[in-house]
């Protein structure tokens, strides 16, 4: 169940990442962003991304939670990639 938790978390903070850019969210949302939901954005991403690490120490604790993570957020961010170019337009 961590192994979910923490992936659906490191997606999500991937993603956050990702649209607190202005060059990735005109490019899904075919406007500029306000400096405030940018900024609102990547404090989320970071936010989502520091309970995925927290989700996985919990998980595997202290030995293997921190390794499991990066390779979450590896993951995470690949499947941000790959998902990206086939929303809808």
């Amino acid at each position: 169940m961590a192994l979910i938790g923490a992936l659906l978390l490191a997606c999500a903070g991937m993603a956050g990442l990702c649209l607190g850019l202005e060059r990735h969210y005109k490019q899904l949302m075919q406007r500029l962003p306000s400096p405030v939901l940018r900024r609102g954005l990547r404090v989320l991403g970071w936010g989502m991304l520091a309970a995925s690490f927290a989700v996985s120490v919990l998980g595997w604790g202290w030995a293997m939670g921190p390794v499991a993570w990066f390779g979450l957020i590896s993951l995470a961010g690949l499947g941000v990639v790959f998902l990206l170019p086939y929303t809808t337009r």
